[in-house]
């Protein structure tokens, strides 16, 4: 297993990074094809024999549960020092905005409950899952930086937004004296590559670390014409991908030749070329061969012309899932930028 630095902060981390979103428990989520425990701690544990030490959660995943079975296998399995967790929080509810919570008190109380389904005291990297359009970005800046300073995370991480929303907000951190995202989470893969256009420059000139999520467009990068449950189920990943297979499957095919070519999975390729890319793809593993895969990946170094031939069939996609909500309701904000009582 290779590793790198994450971004300016001073976490080492394997340049593979294990998704936890299918784990949990099916009864009590949002998804049917998730893990047992059991089936669970056993990929967990695979991944940290194959030298994986970055695992990526979210308080949201199965109702807390992804969170729970990956701190008590963690727990068992290895030392708290030799792994970086990263979990998320959601925005606060319409309940919470009408009793008045505020964006400090929610991010309080959602980590706390985070440490408490991970069983430790802190977290490594705490991600801002979606942007709230209802909470102010000073509020969650204090709020994030409260639990910096109260060791209940190390740094703190971004998903789902803008280059324009992060640079903003880490330009409003650096004058306030706050805590700085040092990482991004979007949507990247090779047949959706939109993140190209403005994020990736930014983050490459501000060092701040990239971790795609659906890094194999959720199994379409990862074997021709595979039927897994979670293709047949995921209503969201057909959201993002059923619309533009003809384009796309033009690039799954190079894909599989170049896999071909070279003798390894079609897995292994996907995740190198995002490597190449310079990011640290999250990668979700719901067998042992997924996990088996993304370790090989991690050792895996395409030629420049099979980059350029990966690259070269792409065509402009629009944004679809929760960036295609952030872009209707960003239309609509009319403050979403204040410190305090001075807008921005």
């Amino acid at each position: 297993m290779n590793y790198t630095k994450l971004g300016s902060s001073d976490l080492l981390v394997s340049r593979v990074c294990m998704g936890c979103m299918g784990f949990g428990d099916a009864s009590n989520g949002q998804h049917s094809w998730t893990l047992d425990e059991e089936k669970s701690s056993e990929i967990i544990k695979r991944g940290l024999e194959l030298g994986v030490n970055f695992f990526d959660t979210a308080i949201g995943y199965q109702s807390g549960t992804s969170e729970q079975y990956l701190g008590r296998t963690l727990k068992k399995a290895t030392k708290r020092d030799n792994i970086v967790v990263a979990t998320k929080f959601l925005p606060r509810t319409p309940d919470e905005i009408a009793q008045g919570v505020t964006g400090q008190a929610h991010i309080e109380k959602m980590l706390n409950k985070s440490l408490e389904n991970l069983g430790m005291d802190y977290v490594d990297l705490y991600i801002y899952h979606m942007w709230d359009y209802n909470t102010q970005i000073y509020d969650i800046l204090d709020g994030l930086n409260n639990m910096v300073k109260a060791g209940k995370t190390r740094y703190i991480g971004i998903s789902n937004c803008y280059a324009w929303q992060i640079a903003k907000a880490n330009a409003i951190a650096e004058r306030e004296g706050f805590a700085k995202f040092v990482s991004v989470q979007g949507h990247y893969n090779l047949i959706f590559r939109e993140e190209e256009r403005e994020m990736l420059p930014y983050c490459a000139e501000e060092n701040i670390a990239y971790t795609p999520y659906s890094p194999l467009a959720s199994g379409r990068l990862a074997k021709k014409g595979e039927v897994s449950k979670r293709l047949a189920e995921d209503a969201y990943a057909k959201l993002k991908y059923d619309n533009t297979a003809k384009q796309d499957n033009v690039i799954i095919e190079r894909v599989a030749e170049l896999a071909d070519k070279y003798g390894v999975s079609m897995t292994e390729i996907s995740l190198a070329w995002l490597i190449h890319k310079g990011t640290v793809p999250v990668t979700g593993m719901t067998k042992l061969s997924h996990v088996d895969g993304a370790a090989k990946a991690a050792e895996l170094n395409l030629a420049d012309e099979d980059v350029t031939y990966l690259e070269e069939a792409y065509v402009p996609h629009k944004l679809v899932g929760v960036m295609a909500q952030n872009t209707q309701a960003a239309s609509k904000e009319k403050h979403v930028w204040s410190t305090g009582n001075q807008k921005i």
